[in-house]
């Protein structure tokens, strides 16, 4: 995970996207991560880190009902997320960054429980989240991951895509 020069996450220093381009739900998904990631890190209970990420600077300006559906499910479905991705590591689960971790949870549930959030929506925010707060080069492996994880979870819309581009 890239880091600011006192050793803390990135999440104070504004990503490659211009903060004010971004959509209210790219926004839940910022401050998602960040909620999932104290929830990684430091063992943080679903309604301390809410409370808590409320409070934070732009929150106002996030989809407030979104954010609550990725922290609340993602940390509500830990084990059935992890279940999903797991097959599709080459590596151990431990051995993921927090932040790669997080936008795998993200990605998974939004493809399971957000249907009308188009797949290459939902992989491209994941992407992009990991581009933004993860390691150098974490976001090909989150990338490679939930691009073998939509077609299982939505298969006739993967399917439909990719017959469009054929």
């Amino acid at each position: 995970m890239n880091t600011a020069a006192a050793g803390k996450p990135r999440f104070a220093t504004p990503g490659t996207r211009q903060s004010s381009k971004k959509s209210p739900r790219s926004r839940a998904r910022e401050f998602a991560l960040q909620g999932l990631y104290q929830h990684l890190v430091g063992r943080g209970d679903a309604a301390s880190i809410d409370a808590y990420t409320r409070g934070l600077q732009g929150f106002t300006k996030a989809d407030a009902a979104h954010y609550d559906a990725l922290l609340h499910g993602c940390i509500g479905m830990a084990d059935e997320l992890d279940a999903l991705i797991t097959p599709l590591l080459d590596r151990e689960l431990a051995r993921l960054s927090p932040i790669e971790r997080a936008c795998m949870w993200l990605g998974a549930y939004e493809l399971l429980k957000c249907p009308e959030v188009p797949w290459r929506v939902v992989l491209n925010e994941s992407i992009e989240l990991a581009k933004d707060f993860g390691g150098t080069d974490g976001y090909k492996y989150v990338n490679g991951v939930l691009n073998r994880l939509a077609p299982t979870l939505r298969p006739q819309e993967v399917q439909a895509t990719k017959q469009e581009t054929a």
